[in-house]
């Protein structure tokens, strides 16, 4: 056998033995990252190390934990020269004085949090309880407060809690001991509770609760009906934007802010659902002065029984390809509400 048959032989048992991790290495990054695009880039690299250094890949571990060494150390060596991704509600308390327009913050001033599709972490021939488990460990209030925990134990949470691996097996992925996993994990733990106390149950993105409420949140958008947006949102709901620090507590500061500054007027809006971070989200198109749509970014919703309870718009356009859209929408109808 040629050299270059050889390669490509042991190319083809790497593709057969790895590939089909990549949807959870994805996942596994993001957790770590808070950043869609950055996850992307790190199962990338995880992927370039791992076939150079398959050659000397014994089997004395499972592939799946040498992948996820390879991985959790691509996600810290990057996370120690970067800051830590956050939410405007990760910057201080809601804003409580009188509306006025808000100041994004600038590029670069602050690191953002970023949604993640949920095509990118599952696909249509999952098993349903593997579905239901990998939604919510990408929540978003979750994601949020993992990137406030020091990256070491949020390693640790993440490997222990999350993917169920053990102790010593956690502790070889991240070269230390199992004395030190433990105690780091005591630590994450009542740090995450501390950040995110009361975690409430959400509807899947599935559940045909949820898609009525997506489906009237881009109805009041669409039509600049700050009525219906008052029937969707819980009383106690929040409402935060990236790139602005402020955000709002309560329905009616959200909607108090929402008619003074966003919603406009009938047809300056355009929304398509889609899901991410196992929610309901939408992408966002917004008219220019010239009258022409162009992307805007996603909004992503916790959708409960009782109402909508949180509401994360991201005014990121790159976020609409990212997410699998065109630069304008396509012809399908104006959703019109329930």
């Amino acid at each position: 056998m040629t050299a270059l048959a050889q390669r490509e032989a042991a190319q083809a048992r790497f593709a057969a033995e790895t590939e089909r991790y990549r949807r959870e290495l994805l996942a596994h990054c993001y957790r770590m990252v808070g950043s869609a695009h950055d996850a992307e880039d790190l199962v990338q690299e995880t992927y370039l190390r791992a076939w150079r250094a398959y050659s000397g890949f014994d089997g004395r571990a499972a592939i799946r934990s040498w992948l996820y060494k390879i991985a959790t150390n691509v996600c810290l060596t990057a996370l120690a020269s970067k800051r830590i991704r956050v939410l405007p509600s990760g910057l201080g308390g809601p804003h409580e004085g009188p509306e006025q327009p808000a100041r994004p913050l600038a590029p670069g001033e602050v690191s953002w949090l970023e949604p993640l599709p949920d095509g990118w972490i599952t696909a249509a021939g999952d098993d349903p309880a593997a579905v239901v488990v990998t939604r919510e460990s990408v929540r978003l209030a979750l994601i949020a407060s993992l990137q406030h925990l020091p990256a070491r134990q949020r390693a640790i949470l993440i490997l222990r809690e999350v993917l169920a691996f053990s102790a010593t097996e956690t502790a070889q992925i991240l070269g230390t001991t199992v004395a030190a996993v433990k105690s780091g994990l005591q630590r994450a733990r009542a740090r995450l509770s501390e950040l995110d106390p009361a975690s409430e149950i959400l509807l899947a993105p599935t559940d045909d609760r949820a898609r009525a409420l997506l489906d009237a949140y881009i109805a009041a958008f669409e039509h600049s009906d700050a009525g219906l947006l008052e029937r969707v949102l819980r009383a106690d709901a929040t409402l935060e934007a990236t790139p602005f620090r402020q955000w709002r507590a309560g329905r009616t500061r959200c909607i108090g802010l929402l008619e003074a500054y966003v919603l406009g007027s009938p047809g300056d809006w355009r929304l398509l659902p889609t899901t991410a971070n196992g929610q309901p989200a939408a992408v966002i198109y917004r008219r220019g002065a010239d009258g022409v749509l162009r992307a805007d970014g996603i909004v992503v919703l916790a959708a409960t029984a009782e109402g909508v309870s949180r509401v994360v718009a991201f005014h990121d356009p790159t976020l609409v390809t990212l997410f699998g859209f065109g630069d304008a929408p396509d012809s399908r109808s104006v959703v019109t509400g329930v």
